[in-house]
């Protein structure tokens, strides 16, 4: 496996290795591997012939005041995860390596789709995660992206921007990865105590309180939200930031459940903000 620190490498690399008729997975990541990461890098490497895997920590995705310092970092640990789950390339640049100017003047708009949910609560986000995003696929050239769905909204958004920005890029979604209780796998998990581990398992819940109320036939959505309202509202460690129930495509909010769509909520647990998403049945 080669570690690079450097963009040209990193592109050369990419480029030597289509050059040689083989095809290029890749897989984005911000480090602090875990299980999620893990299947992303296992299908990747079941269906390419070589795969590429970044580890970078963007800035421009972070506010002010959310945890970019404090962000779960281990780069020893995940170098050699990468090694045993038999991946080619590790690019793992520094900020300055991606950024040489600071914050880059050019920057790429994700249009509606980034300013709702979490482009609400977080104004700014998706521009900085599409940014990065374009800047890697950038270096790694044409290949087969690989994203978890347990981040539903940057994974419309990074597909949208592929097909609006024609970029040589196959997004791959992938199935979230859940702990024993429901609990979508996630790296800021970590952040969690003990009781607020135990109580952040109301988030499956409420989805899937939402899943069988749909699977029974609910098409109100407004009924669905407010279920999934109600089982975080009564989990006194869990502070709700939104339920919603969007269209599976542009993530705007329905009334009516007609065709494919997707519940999602967010809530926050002391300081540790979580996300999680299902694909409703029926839908």
């Amino acid at each position: 496996m080669e570690v690079i620190r450097a963009i040209p490498m990193a592109r050369k690399a990419c480029d030597a290795t289509r050059s040689a008729g083989r095809s290029v997975g890749y897989v984005p990541t911000m480090g602090a591997f875990h299980d999620g990461h893990v299947s992303l890098m296992r299908r990747a490497r079941d269906e390419r012939d070589a795969v590429a895997v970044s580890i970078f920590v963007n800035p421009l995705q972070f506010g002010p005041g959310e945890d970019l310092s404090r962000y779960p970092r281990d780069e020893e640990r995940d170098l050699s995860m990468a090694g045993e789950l038999g991946m080619d390339v590790v690019f793992a640049p520094s900020v300055d390596e991606m950024y040489p100017a600071g914050h880059p003047e050019v920057t790429v708009d994700a249009g509606p789709l980034g300013d709702r949910l979490e482009g609400a609560v977080r104004p700014g986000h998706f521009r900085g995660v599409a940014t990065v995003v374009a800047k890697l696929f950038n270096i790694v050239g044409s290949s087969t992206a690989y994203f978890g769905e347990k981040d539903a909204q940057q994974l419309a958004v990074v597909r949208r921007m592929v097909r609006d920005l024609s970029l040589p890029i196959e997004v791959v979604g992938c199935p979230t990865v859940r702990e024993p209780d429901g609990l979508a796998t996630s790296s800021r998990n970590a952040y969690l105590s003990p009781d607020q581990r135990e109580a952040a398992g109301c988030l499956f819940l409420a989805l899937s309180e939402a899943a069988e109320m749909a699977q029974s036939g609910e098409r109100d959505a407004a009924t669905l939200v407010a279920a999934m309202a109600r089982e975080i509202g009564a989990t006194p460690e869990a502070r709700i930031d939104y339920a919603a129930v969007v269209d599976e495509e542009t993530f705007e909010d329905v009334g009516t459940i007609a065709g494919p769509a997707r519940a999602l909520v967010a809530a926050r647990f002391g300081e540790t903000r979580l996300i999680d998403n299902l694909l409703l049945p029926g839908s």
